[in-house]
């Protein structure tokens, strides 16, 4: 019993982890759609555009990601390439890991699989939660992971925006700031839905990058149940033949 129980607690851990995730600020729910090809194209563009200066993709390959959102290899080259890489290269950057410690504090954690550990709802609210903190070293500060040290690097699409605190009393009378949204204080070149709209788009392809085969494994997984089920009725057709004649 007791090794029964460890192992549900280890099983357990994934999703009290992700739970965490948001450091108490409540996660938006981000609605994806990895059937939208056109949506994980504008994510992949907006990854290659704003992300891969630091982070990258190690375990994809430029040519299997054309395959399956609908790019051609040269669309991929003219348009998402903007280093030497081959079409058939994994999507790394060019960025030394040492100076990238050196310059952030931390290495930027290749992306690959950042949708399965942290949840889509997380990366979804994470995006758009920067906000202004002259504390922090890059000025910008972060909801769902206070003290990031990611700068706010979408920042001249979103804009800048302040935090917005409300003040809550305990039940001793203590006071305490609660941060209750955000003000934008320096527009950007989307609006406010455009952004949200392209965040979509970015986790989109962030959760197909974590999981490439997800939708060949669901379109398997209804064939299978199907078989399964087909299956049950041939077997039990079968018991009732066999046993006929037992009493």
């Amino acid at each position: 019993m007791k090794k029964i129980i460890i192992a549900l607690a280890f099983l357990a851990l994934p999703g009290l982890s992700l739970a965490a995730g948001g450091e108490g600020y409540p996660l938006e729910k981000a609605p994806l759609d990895l059937h939208n090809k056109a949506s994980l194209q504008k994510g992949a563009k907006l990854f290659v555009n704003y992300c891969m200066g630091c982070h990258s993709l190690e375990h994809q390959r430029y040519n299997r990601m054309a395959r399956d959102i609908g790019l051609t290899d040269e669309q991929v080259q003219q348009n998402l390439i903007f280093t030497g890489a081959k079409i058939g290269d994994l999507m790394k950057n060019a960025m030394p890991k040492a100076d990238a410690k050196r310059w952030f504090g931390v290495t930027p954690p290749d992306l690959t699989v950042i949708s399965r550990s942290r949840g889509v709802d997380y990366l979804y609210t994470y995006l758009q939660t920067f906000y202004q903190d002259p504390t922090r070293p890059f000025g910008v500060n972060n909801a769902a992971f206070p003290n990031a040290g990611m700068p706010h690097v979408l920042w001249q699409l979103q804009g800048m925006q302040k935090a917005v605190y409300e003040v809550h009393k305990d039940h001793e009378g203590n006071e305490a700031k609660v941060l209750k949204g955000f003000e934008l204080v320096q527009p950007g070149s989307m609006s406010p839905p455009e952004f949200k709209e392209a965040m979509v788009d970015l986790v989109n392809f962030l959760a197909y990058v974590g999981e490439p085969i997800q939708l060949e494994r669901q379109k398997i997984g209804i064939w299978v149940l199907l078989f399964l089920a087909l299956l049950t009725v041939v077997f039990y057709l079968l018991k009732k033949e066999y046993w006929k004649d037992v009493h």
